[in-house]
């Protein structure tokens, strides 16, 4: 059975799925046709619901929910650490509040922390994720709200941080930040689901258990990022969470989307439902 697979460039997606191209893991008469674009093109597709599985912004899954469940493995979560809030000099939340934030997208789940951590609507505008830094340094942004490797490499900019929302959700909650989950298509029906689920959650153990080949691979996406820093990443996305979300990666996805419907970023009641 063919099944198209979308994930993101970056090396913690990447990664994850080196054992099934490899061939290291059973796929069960499975054949997967990977699809790598970025994330805020995966999550704009899985609103057309152009993939069988993909990575998206935990953000952007009560707007799939209809078509997609959660898988419960696959997850990017920061225990204490995630996307950064950075200037030139540090600012307080209520100078935060009252500044344009660039951001990397409406439909990130680092956007829709920010709201909850700031607790009002606030100033801002898109730009690549990439080009977030330079906007900030030139000066043609007071802040930037940063994802990716340059949550590493900020302060060599002479950056510094504003407010990191991972620590912010730590204190908030006691739980992890879940940024990025992988989701599948229902109408794959229950059987068929529960094989993949399989298949896939084996691809992230092999990857984590043969880490060097996963991260040789992984560093083929790496869109131009040094290998150390890919590493660092690496370590920091793809943990014991990503291999199964466990009850406290559940509880972490829930109470997130929980908050966020409450502060009515959703139309439509939110459900929180995994896959097997």
């Amino acid at each position: 059975m063919q099944i198209r697979l979308g994930h993101s460039p970056d090396p913690d997606d990447a990664f994850m799925f080196w054992a099934l191209d490899a061939g290291a893991v059973d796929t069960h008469g499975f054949a997967f046709e990977a699809v790598q674009e970025d994330i805020q093109t995966l999550n704009e597709w899985a609103l057309e619901g152009r993939l069988d599985v993909t990575a998206i912004s935990l953000a952007t899954y009560p707007l799939v929910q209809d078509e997609y469940l959660l898988l419960p493995h696959g997850s990017s979560m920061g225990a204490g650490y995630g996307p950064v809030v950075v200037s030139r000099r540090a600012l307080t939340l209520d100078e935060l509040a009252r500044t344009e934030i660039v951001v990397p997208g409406r439909n990130t789940t680092a956007f829709l922390v920010l709201g909850m951590a700031l607790g009002a609507p606030f100033a801002w505008r898109a730009l690549p994720f990439d080009r977030i830094l330079d906007e900030v340094v030139s000066g043609r942004a007071e802040a930037g709200l940063v994802i990716h490797e340059a949550q590493l490499t900020y302060a060599d900019e002479g950056l510094a941080k504003t407010l990191d929302l991972g620590e912010w959700w730590l204190l908030e909650t006691g739980l992890p930040l879940p940024l990025g989950v992988n989701v599948v298509r229902r109408s794959l029906g229950d059987e068929v689901i529960e094989e993949l689920s399989g298949v896939l959650r084996e691809s992230i153990r092999c990857g984590l258990a043969h880490r060097d080949e996963a991260m040789a691979y992984a560093m083929k996406f790496g869109r131009g990022i040094e290998a150390d820093l890919a590493d660092r990443f690496v370590e920091m996305y793809v943990n014991e969470l990503t291999e199964d979300l466990g009850g406290e990666g559940r509880e972490a996805v829930a109470e997130l989307l929980r908050r966020a419907e409450a502060s009515g970023a959703y139309e439509a009641p939110v459900r929180v439902e995994f896959a097997p």
